[in-house]
């Protein structure tokens, strides 16, 4: 398994928010709840060097709205579940950055529907 530079500026950006994330507040979770919403073309560029490498199709999703609906809900619960003293979402982000699953890249263009 090689590893690209993106992966490992995520995975260390990850790492601080692993470590500020100790509190009832999970930075991964807001931050992933404002792409959601804003949908930055830089997370898009990000997601789309991370996977660089990796051989991928594009779907298309024609319900974005519900989709984008179910993930800003998902962080929402994450969030939550992230008060416990051990951070959730960091573990989550290094499994993603790491294994570079198909759903992530397929699930990132759906809400920006690209």
């Amino acid at each position: 398994m090689t590893i690209n530079s993106t992966q490992i500026k995520c995975l260390l950006v990850f790492c601080v928010f692993a470590v500020i994330g100790f509190g009832p507040i999970s930075p991964g979770c807001l931050f992933g709840m404002f792409i959601v919403i804003k949908r930055p073309q830089w997370f898009l560029r990000l997601t789309e060097m991370l996977y660089q490498n990796k051989a991928m199709t594009n779907t298309t999703h024609s319900q974005n709205e519900q989709l984008r609906l179910k993930c800003f809900l998902c962080l929402l619960g994450l969030s939550i579940i992230d008060i416990a003293p051990v951070p959730v979402t960091p573990v989550i982000a290094f499994i993603i950055i790491l294994s570079r699953p198909a759903w992530f890249y397929r699930t990132t263009k759906a809400v920006y529907n690209a």
